[in-house]
């Protein structure tokens, strides 16, 4: 019985992958999206350029300080001439002059002083010299790279052994997301069916790998998952008689205009994320749960069932309240320019509402507030009943 909710999760999961993948192999693109799936999905010449580090060496000429009064700041058009040596790839070590060109009515405007790095275009002519360099971004990475670093070993170092295991739980499903979900989204699998099969997965190793195999986390773990799908089937509800499109950011603006991705189910896309961003939050409300009822048990065996889940349903109820805050502030705090900017215009609450890109937040923070909720019930139920028996 030990090792039989494992693999009904994991068969599950691969089952209804592969369901998927031939129900998508039985339909041509073509037949399935009106024929246009030939034309939207031809290769695009790729342009031929590099991406690479750079370094500034000196600045050889910079009017972005000069007092300009009688130009208008929308026609305000400024340069720096920069001289630059290259850090990485075939043309490392060589130096050039690039033009900086700093618009001054943009308030996100790049300009540069000796020593700063920032990572540029590099474009070859067919003798496979530079042709042409333009400005990419600021080098960002390295402090990135720190910030990320001095996390983990802070997770070690405060941790100690439960620490590294949740960077390897951490890590696991970093790469499980970034190499199996979302190539699998691109080409075109069903969002749900993967996401689904990715949280069980995941889900299942992070807490056997937290907690080991035992009562507590095979609770954890079916409530776990019950949670996220009840997330799922409400803003799936709410998406259906709200008609949003999955549409609503600029990022997915940007994805629905590249053509070989016409195909994307965007609103699956939108309850995919719904469902990733609350797994966290409800995989640490049924953990807790199911870790206070094992306790509950280990020390009164001969408690009764009733008993058992009326102790559960109050330990979620503390939870819950901090929780559902948790996930409604995270998703506030993500949107706060946004809000800013509905002040700034007077922008009325019913035009708010009634955007695409603000219901589909509001959906999300709430269907996850949910599933969190819906939670609490489902690991302390399984955990008063089939738990005791797993």
């Amino acid at each position: 019985m030990k090792s039989r909710l494992l693999v009904l999760i994991i068969l599950t999961s691969l089952f209804l992958t592969s369901c998927n993948s031939k129900l998508e192999g039985d339909i041509t693109k073509d037949e399935k999206y009106g024929g246009l799936a030939t034309y939207y999905e031809e290769d695009m010449e790729k342009p031929e350029y590099d991406v690479v580090k750079a370094k500034v060496i000196r600045v050889d000429r910079d009017d972005t300080t000069l007092e300009r009064p009688n130009i208008p700041i929308e026609q305000d058009i400024r340069y720096q001439h920069l001289y630059i040596r290259i850090l990485q790839g075939k043309h490392k070590g060589e130096e050039y002059s690039v033009r900086n060109t700093v618009e001054m009515v943009n308030p996100y405007r790049l300009v540069f002083n000796p020593g700063d790095k920032m990572y540029i275009y590099v474009y070859e002519t067919d003798k496979g010299t530079v042709g042409n360099i333009h400005i990419y971004e600021r080098c960002r990475d390295s402090a990135i790279f720190i910030i990320v670093i001095s996390f983990l070993i802070l997770l070690v170092v405060v941790g100690g052994f439960k620490g590294l295991k949740s960077v390897i739980t951490l890590t696991f499903t970093i790469i499980l997301i970034a190499f199996v979900m979302l190539p699998l989204i691109l080409k075109g699998f069903n969002p749900l069916v993967v996401t689904v099969g990715i949280i069980s997965v995941t889900t299942t190793f992070t807490l056997i790998i937290i907690s080991g195999w035992n009562k507590k986390t095979r609770t954890a773990i079916l409530g776990t998952v019950g949670g996220v799908l009840v997330a799922a089937f409400a803003a799936g509800l709410v998406g259906r008689v709200a008609m949003l499109t999955g549409l609503g950011d600029e990022q997915a603006r940007m994805l629905a205009y590249i053509p070989q991705n016409r195909h994307l189910d965007f609103k699956g896309i939108l309850l995919s994320g719904i469902i990733i961003g609350a797994l966290g939050a409800v995989m640490d409300v049924s953990l807790s749960i199911a870790s206070a009822m094992w306790e509950i048990e280990d020390n009164t065996p001969k408690i009764s069932t009733k008993r058992l889940i009326k102790s559960g349903m109050n330990i979620g109820k503390d939870i819950m309240g901090s929780m559902s805050n948790t996930l409604i502030l995270a998703y506030v705090g993500g949107s706060i320019h946004l809000l800013l900017l509905f002040i700034a215009y007077d922008i009325t609450i019913v035009e708010i509402l009634n955007m695409d890109m603000i219901a589909s937040e509001i959906v999300r923070a709430v269907a996850g507030s949910i599933g969190l909720i819906s939670a609490i019930p489902l690991t302390t139920w399984i955990g008063g009943t089939l738990g005791r028996k797993l």
